[in-house]
């Protein structure tokens, strides 16, 4: 096991993400476009805001009532408070590794909240073998 997140830590430059004040149109076109289920949001400063599941854009639909509007709303009106909070660099192993047991990844924040990267679940896995 390795000692550290940095060890199999996929950073920012290497992860698909999608920005806050993108709509939900182009947010859902985006994870058409990469089969993604799931992808960290942030704000154009780079701060970790949280992560969109394909669930929230289909719920958000639903409660919706101006279906009209709703596309051009922004992404950030529709994370949920407490999806895949972000650890911090210097978060333990163990912890790290509880966390993937429930998610397929762990977004990685710096002391500031600016999100570096995210930790899967299969690059832990990876390493053991």
């Amino acid at each position: 096991m390795k000692d550290t997140i940095f060890s199999y830590l996929l950073y920012k430059k290497n992860v698909a993400f999608l920005y806050g004040n993108m709509s939900i149109e182009e947010g859902l076109i985006f994870m058409k476009e990469h089969h993604y289920t799931s992808v960290p949001v942030i704000k154009p400063s780079g701060e970790y805001i949280g992560s969109v599941s394909e669930g929230d854009f289909l719920w958000s639909l639903l409660e919706t009532t101006n279906k009209t509007e709703f596309f051009n709303r922004s992404i950030s009106s529709i994370i949920r408070k407490d999806y895949l909070k972000a650890c911090t660099i210097d978060t333990s192993t163990d912890i790290l590794i509880q966390l993937l047991l429930d998610q397929n990844y762990v977004p990685i924040v710096d002391d500031r909240n600016i999100f570096i990267g995210i930790v899967t679940r299969k690059s832990v896995l990876s390493s053991l073998i």
